[in-house]
């Protein structure tokens, strides 16, 4: 039963990332150097963009899945890291290498442990 939690507890923050991550290109978005109305077409158009390839393609049950699952965690963390980068350049360098580490560390036991096939 102790495994069975753990592992629950690793796809909660995968997923809690995932959230974070649309949340961090949503403020990626509004603090780039235009207009008002640019900053809050980006803070709503690059996460909806990113949302709709990843529920496509990245997601457990993805539209269109890519079959190889090495190569959609190596996609998850492209998104990640393009996320983690978005802090730094906006000049939260302290939670953008906080992301950065977790997201890798959760991604990495999520691969190991096999979880993107559990049922739960």
């Amino acid at each position: 039963m102790g495994m069975k939690w753990i592992k629950v507890s690793i796809l909660i923050v995968l997923f809690l990332l995932e959230i974070g991550g649309m949340v961090v290109f949503s403020y990626w978005g509004y603090h780039i150097n235009a207009g008002v109305a640019v900053k809050i077409i980006m803070a709503v158009a690059i996460p909806l963009v990113i949302a709709i390839l990843w529920g496509l393609f990245l997601a457990p049950k993805a539209s269109l899945p890519i079959i190889s699952y090495p190569i959609r965690t190596v996609l998850k963390l492209v998104v990640f890291v393009v996320a983690s980068a978005a802090l730094y350049t906006i000049g939260r360098i302290a939670i953008g290498a906080l992301f950065l580490i977790l997201s890798l560390l959760i991604v990495a036991a999520v691969f190991i442990l096999k979880l993107y096939d559990v049922k739960i």
